[in-house]
């Protein structure tokens, strides 16, 4: 493309001065491997859309202080570039905050650590430690953006700032200062916001100069009326339009009417509004990056982000695509299609399982951090994954209970090696009943997902203190991290030991299958007879299982597979009831409600 204005028109969008209706559809880059992007923002395009919308994940690009990572699937301009080349326009959401149901909301858990406690960080306001790095973020990423503005020959024609505030806090100065990095920064384009369209959240979540658009997936109409009562003029826009939902551990698959779905968006084109359709297509939460929300109960996410969208989680279109892509196609022009199909998902032999080793066998030696009352991960500097803690007991020989405060997420608990049980944050449960008072007790502890909504995030993980064994305080704790990237390397050079059958292992361990192909493929591992922790494909990790569902498969891009062997690893934490791994011929996303 060549260097194009666009602008705010009283009604409309204006590109080079002519009307302009955005019609787009969300990808989070982050979320797919990024050689089937091109693929993703391909079917977009054949579905009528003329803009790919993705957010910016903070605490990927930046798991530590100081860190800004655009390598493989974190490259931004690469995206963008690709968006540029398939002849379409790009929004970017940089946040700070994405929700997303994204690990912390995209926020970065080392943010949160203060100087001290006197001091803590403040969560999406004017503290000067959030604003501070917040500053250095927003201008790393539009170090990235502005160059590929639209007035500059780039796809970029919007950038929102921040998220929903409305629903969060009312702070203008907060807006106001993130506005005018944002312009000290280059950025030409106009700006958006996004609350659900309510007096309430509208009045809180923008600024006068910010065009607010809405987030919502039915009742248009009165939706739009809100909308054009909290803003009189410029064009109408509803940039989060849901047409499916987020699923979390234990319950159901949610999925929408794809006619129903459909209506809404035809309301919306009627009324002639611009649309960002969330989500065009969901990806996976791979590795640990899924978030979690807490409104009494918490609540994890699940692997799978498939979000019931057009494009499902292996990118393939659905019932939904082609009903979207009739109703774009009654006002704009849709492009003739260039395939109609996608191949099915390859269904390899069982792979038998392989026992490694116990986790701690497989790790290694762990730095073991000295605290004397029990410290969480974050203060001691474990951002995301799992802990170890240990403390040596000697309160007697007869049973004790051992009590926390809180647990953040999940902890196994033992006793001198031998299991003594669960704690369960979405239980509540903070007690356990140990056989001896003496003996090494150690834990290990989930981090299941930093909550991505409302008054908890920023939140530490792990256990949280005061800790106790029958009222008295426990003292003389260490925590060491368990090293996850190294498990992959670690289980193809280990030797593995055959077993006839995997059930009767318990407790955390290593597991390794060779899964053999006869070229790169897409698959749907099944969980089936795995209890609860992670796979990996070669070094990438796909993400957690968790025999509770509703998911019961793991997505498996095809770049990441070979001709040949692949050598899958487990980290089961549980009951492995399993002797093979095996696939499906499609994705299992677990029952829905109907």
């Amino acid at each position: 493309m060549t260097a194009s204005t666009f602008e705010l028109g009283e009604r409309d969008f204006l590109l080079d001065g002519e009307p302009h209706r955005v019609i787009s559809g969300a990808l989070h880059y982050f979320r797919i491997h990024p050689d089937q992007w091109r693929d993703r923002i391909r079917w977009g395009r054949l579905m009528g859309l003329n803009t790919i919308e993705t957010y910016v994940a903070w605490n990927e690009h930046a798991p530590e202080a100081g860190d800004f990572d655009t390598s493989g699937r974190l490259d931004l301009a690469r995206f963008l570039q690709i968006v540029h080349e398939e002849g379409m326009h790009a929004i970017v959401r940089p946040g700070p905050y994405i929700c997303a149901e994204f690990d912390g909301g995209g926020l970065p858990a080392w943010l949160f650590r203060g100087a001290d406690d006197a001091h803590p960080v403040g969560v999406r306001t004017l503290e000067p430690q959030y604003m501070a790095a917040v500053s250095d973020y927003l201008r790393r990423v539009l170090d990235i953006v502005v160059p590929l503005q639209i007035d500059r020959g780039g796809p970029v024609v919007l950038l929102q700032v921040e998220n929903e505030y409305g629903a969060y806090g009312a702070d203008h100065a907060y807006l106001r200062a993130l506005t005018d990095l944002y312009r000290a920064s280059g950025v030409t384009v106009p700006l958006t916001t996004v609350d659900q369209p309510t007096p309430e959240m509208l009045a809180a979540g923008t600024l006068p100069d910010l065009l607010a658009t809405g987030s919502f997936g039915s009742r248009v109409p009165e939706r739009l009326a809100a909308l054009r009562a909290a803003q009189p003029t410029g064009p109408l826009m509803c940039s989060e339009f849901w047409c499916g939902w987020f699923d979390h551990w234990g319950a159901h698959h949610h999925v929408t009417d794809p006619a129903a779905s459909a209506h809404a968006l035809d309301e919306l084109l009627a009324a002639g509004a611009s649309v960002n359709i969330y989500m065009l297509h969901g990806g996976t939460n791979f590795g640990l990056t899924n978030g979690a929300n807490d409104k009494g109960v918490y609540q994890p996410t699940i692997t799978s982000y498939d979000y019931d969208a057009p494009l499902d989680e292996a990118g393939r279109p659905t019932e939904k695509f082609w009903a979207f892509r009739d109703v774009i196609s009654r006002y704009a022009p849709v492009p003739p299609l260039e395939r109609t199909s996608v191949a099915p998902l390859t269904v390899p032999a069982p792979a038998p399982l392989a026992r490694v080793g116990a986790l701690a066998e497989v790790v290694g030696a762990p730095e073991w951090q000295q605290h004397d009352e029990i410290p969480t991960m974050d203060a001691a500097g474990i951002w995301r994954g799992f802990a170890r803690y240990r403390v040596r007991l000697d309160a007697g020989d007869a049973p004790v209970v051992l009590a926390v405060a809180e647990v953040r997420d999940r902890a196994w608990v033992s006793l001198d090696g031998v299991p003594a049980g669960v704690l369960a944050r979405e239980s509540h449960e903070r007690t356990i009943t140990l056989p001896s008072g003496r003996g090494m007790l150690e834990i290990l502890v989930e981090d299941e997902g930093r909550v991505n909504y409302g008054e908890r995030i920023g939140e530490p993980k792990g256990l949280i203190g005061p800790a106790t064994l029958d009222g008295a305080p426990v003292q003389g704790w260490e925590i060491s991290a368990v090293p996850l990237a190294g498990i992959p390397a670690a289980a193809r050079s280990a030797v593995a030991s055959p077993v006839a059958s995997a059930a009767a292992s318990a407790g955390a361990a290593v597991w390794r299958a060779v899964v053999t192909l006869d070229e790169p493929t897409d698959l749907a591992l099944s969980t089936a007879g795995l209890g609860k922790g992670l796979v990996w494909v070669g070094d990438l990790c796909l993400g957690r299982y968790w025999r509770k569902g509703p998911q019961g498969s793991l997505f498996v891009p095809a770049p990441v597979t070979r001709a040949g062997e692949n050598v899958v690893t487990v980290l089961e934490l549980e009951t492995l009831d399993a002797a093979a791994l095996t696939f499906l011929d499609d994705l299992h996303l677990g029952h829905t409600e109907h």
